[in-house]
């Protein structure tokens, strides 16, 4: 029971009802309906309350005041100026994209009664007979539809997405979710007028086009499965969604953009040892073994799952590492390592944390002769860590920035949305190399003797 404070209005009734409007009202609902000496609600159900009022009704009390809700600030107005008690119609859960939440902008919580009907989200995951317990939300309701891909960059195991029919209805979500390189991880159900007679859940194929006669007004589905292999593969730069991903964690990858600068950072040889240092899905070591594939992988990812993941991505790839360890990669190289494998002309640091230069110098010993060492960063500072390792250790460092986009859809256009720019530091251990500097700088030095 909640206590108005005094000064404070009398308490209003936010009922929500479902696609049976009035008649499919509960009984608890009825007795408010029926006790209010005010009532608002959308245009819709005040033209039906007359009728219903006249058939609830088994004594001569008159109809209460009638507020249409469609206009917000005008209904906020009528509600100052109430001071006996109102109930409020409303949609589904008014807590979720409904009156509610204009109604706390306005009114103190405390003479706010919520009774929710079930909302559009709740009724979808019941249509396709999924739990929901997992589920985010995204509404593209004049919204950008970069919303959407940002939270698709977290592969989250459903997601419901809100449309706005200004842009175009379900069409910037297959756009949106093909631009992601996700359209065969996700299934997707198209949901209109959910509880209603004329009521449509289909599930559509990826490369199906859209029905004409789609609403523009409705909810869309996406429900993550594992992605079917395609039957073509290009021959390097996969699809971020041909990788299998941890439940747990899944976006947990590098991108393909940044996948492939970082393979031709590696100049990978036809031949040789190839570390991939905290390998998350494998996604460049593997695809590494396509391009070479008589290079040896040593996968190493210290994740819960990461080895039997690893493997199974290289099942699906039709490649086979040499070794995948599921540990902390330290821990790995202070042990002994098959001895095919001890020694890497090929490193691509990926993990580490805060182990990455204690990880960095350890390593920096075996690496053969001619050998490069890649690390993706994130930060400045993490740069500004680990090149001096590098340097200390003669490797010749060199260091780049990528920058990359991807397109989404703007009303009729298209636009290009940033993602993180990646921080790529290299170094080559190469004696060759080295020599041929001290050579040339020792030849256009003057001779002090002379």
């Amino acid at each position: 029971m909640i206590t108005v404070m005094p000064g404070l209005p009398h308490p209003f009734q936010v009922i929500g009802t479902d696609a049976g409007g009035l008649a499919s009202l509960p009984p608890a609902a009825v007795r408010l309906l029926c006790n209010a000496e005010a009532i608002a609600a959308p245009q819709r159900l005040l033209d039906s309350l007359p009728q219903w009022w006249s058939d609830q009704q088994h004594g001569d009390r008159p109809l209460p005041q009638l507020q249409a809700s469609d206009r917000p600030d005008a209904l906020i107005g009528w509600l100052r100026s109430q001071n006996a008690p109102v109930v409020i119609l409303a949609s589904g859960d008014p807590l979720w994209f409904g009156i509610g939440r204009r109604l706390l902008q306005a009114f103190p919580a405390e003479t706010l009664h919520f009774h929710p009907a079930p909302c559009s989200m709740q009724l979808a995951f019941a249509r396709i007979g999924r739990p929901w317990q997992d589920a985010t939300w995204v509404s593209l309701h004049g919204r950008s539809p970069e919303a959407l891909a940002s939270a698709l960059q977290n592969r989250p195991a459903a997601l419901a997405v809100l449309t706005d029919p200004g842009q175009g209805g379900a069409a910037p979500v297959r756009q949106i979710l093909r631009s992601s390189g996700l359209e065969a991880s996700y299934a997707v159900w198209v949901c209109e007028n959910l509880g209603h007679r004329d009521e449509r859940v289909m599930r559509l194929a990826s490369n199906a086009p859209l029905p004409p006669d789609l609403q523009p007004l409705l909810l869309v589905l996406l429900i993550a499965e594992d992605p079917p292999l395609p039957e073509r593969l290009p021959l390097f730069g996969l699809e971020d969604g041909v990788f299998l991903q941890h439940s747990d964690r899944p976006g947990l990858m590098t991108k393909r953009e940044v996948r492939l600068q970082l393979l031709a950072d590696l100049e990978l040889p036809a031949d040789g040892v190839l570390w991939d240092l905290g390998a998350g899905t494998g996604s460049v070591g593997l695809e590494a073994l396509r391009l070479r594939p008589r290079l040896q992988l040593l996968a190493i990812e210290r994740r819960g799952g990461g080895a039997a993941l690893i493997e199974a991505n290289a099942k699906r790839l039709g490649v086979q590492p040499a070794a995948v360890l599921e540990t902390d990669a330290l821990t790995a190289l202070s042990t002994d390592l098959p001895p095919s494998l001890a020694c890497p002309d090929r490193v691509l640091l990926g993990g580490g944390g805060r182990d990455r230069v204690a990880l960095l110098q350890m390593l920096l010993p075996r690496l053969n002769d001619g050998g490069i060492v890649v690390i993706p960063l994130a930060t400045l500072e993490a740069l500004a860590d680990l090149r001096p390792v590098l340097d200390k250790a003669g490797l010749i460092s060199r260091i780049s920035q990528l920058q990359a986009w991807r397109g989404l859809p703007l009303g009729d256009g298209t636009r290009l949305a940033p993602m993180n720019p990646t921080l790529i530091l290299q170094g080559t251990k190469s004696h060759q190399q080295i020599h041929d500097i001290v050579t040339l700088s020792s030849q256009s030095s003057p001779d002090r003797r002379a």
